[in-house]
């Protein structure tokens, strides 16, 4: 009889782009598969995948005690029906919430995934910092019904055991969700300067401040290009889009909405940035740009520090800070013999720390698939 795991996830494009390989593994190793997603997009995708697919809708942004604990009930119906002998779950919500159920259904081999802190780890408003402390009652209790919990960084791991979340034996870590050198293939660096940024449109992801260092870029030299691939976010913390639409009037960037084609477009540029400040696990966009072969311009945050080795594969660049970015901008495009260096130690640390064939091993024999 085939084992059984049951999968939590709160974006189901995410988990075909992010944990797609991971699911595809884990069937291979005979495995059903049965996941949880809030919404019907992508259904038929996720199920071309062998996977079925339990469509249960809950709002990932409510803190409404009613809505959380009707959303556990529905999670503990569907683990009684569907009766896994494991259960996996990434991102604050599912995390929370499936775990509490898998208590109550007396499910020993729960394992979550902190696919980095977010924003409500880096932020200290006074709205964050309630936030924050309601998130930290809600890990406190999920961890301690995990057989493991997974990072994707030390700094997290530090965090989470440093304010009494979790017992440090119970943490694992691995080099963030990897990524798969096949499908984002090296390519040879254009010659033209051309700068490249993917993110969601996040205040905190540094987008705001990449904008800028383009106007002055721009200004200064004439033959540099910049694009920003972004996905629109609808919270409160997104960037006003109609702010970033001025720059693209003025020719400074060329704005390019949200794509599944991404390989695309490291293809086409030079550079590589991410000037965040937000908390990441580790920036998938990072990843598939050293795949690629491109030097990186980013910040020294939790996540981030682990895909640049500085003056060696690119650049660390200060958070917040525009004309830190405007002067790294400036060394890439003045060396083009070291940015060529560059290319090659950005594939060599891809290959060999963040390979997804690597992850995705470490992954299984974390939750004891064999």
């Amino acid at each position: 009889m085939r084992k059984k795991i049951l999968m939590i996830c709160s974006k189901a494009k995410a988990h075909i782009n992010f944990r797609g390989d991971l699911t595809k593994l884990i069937i291979e190793k005979g495995y059903d598969v049965t996941l949880i997603v809030p919404h019907d997009l992508y259904k038929k995708q996720l199920e071309d995948m062998g996977i079925k697919v339990i469509v249960m809708p809950y709002n990932k942004n409510s803190v409404s005690i009613k809505d959380n604990i009707r959303t556990i009930k529905e999670i503990k119906k569907i683990v009684e029906d569907e009766k896994p002998d494991k259960i996996f779950a990434y991102t604050i919500k599912p995390i929370i919430l499936g775990s509490l159920a898998a208590k109550k259904c007396k499910i020993n081999e729960m394992y979550s995934m902190v696919t980095g802190l977010g924003h409500i780890y880096s932020d200290n408003s006074f709205k964050t910092k309630i936030i924050r402390f309601i998130c930290g009652i809600g890990y406190r209790y999920a961890f301690r019904y995990n057989k493991k919990v997974i990072f994707q960084n030390i700094d997290d791991i530090n965090e989470v055991v440093k304010r009494h979340y979790i017992k440090r034996e119970k943490c694992e870590l691995v080099n963030g969700s990897g990524v798969n050198m096949e499908r984002f293939k090296r390519t040879p660096l254009p010659k033209k300067n051309v700068f490249l940024m993917v993110s969601r449109v996040l205040k905190e992801k540094g987008v705001i401040e990449y904008f800028e260092a383009a106007k002055i870029m721009k200004e200064k030299y004439k033959n540099v290009h910049f694009m920003f691939v972004g996905e629109i976010d609808k919270t409160n913390y997104a960037v006003d889009v109609s702010k970033l639409q001025e720059y693209v009037n003025e020719g400074i960037v060329e704005l390019i909405p949200e794509t599944d084609d991404v390989a695309s477009y490291i293809k086409k540029c030079r550079y590589f940035v991410l000037p965040t400040y937000y908390r990441e696990g580790v920036p998938r966009v990072n990843l598939e740009a050293l795949s690629m072969g491109r030097p990186i311009i980013t910040t020294f945050m939790p996540g981030c520090k682990e895909t640049v080795i500085d003056g060696k594969n690119g650049y660390f660049v200060k958070t917040k800070d525009v004309d830190d970015l405007v002067k790294k901008m400036e060394l890439l495009i003045s060396n083009p013999k070291e940015v060529e260096m560059m290319s090659d130690e950005s594939y060599k640390l891809c290959k060999k720390k963040f390979d997804v064939n690597i992850i995705n091993s470490k992954m299984l024999k974390i939750m004891g698939i064999k």
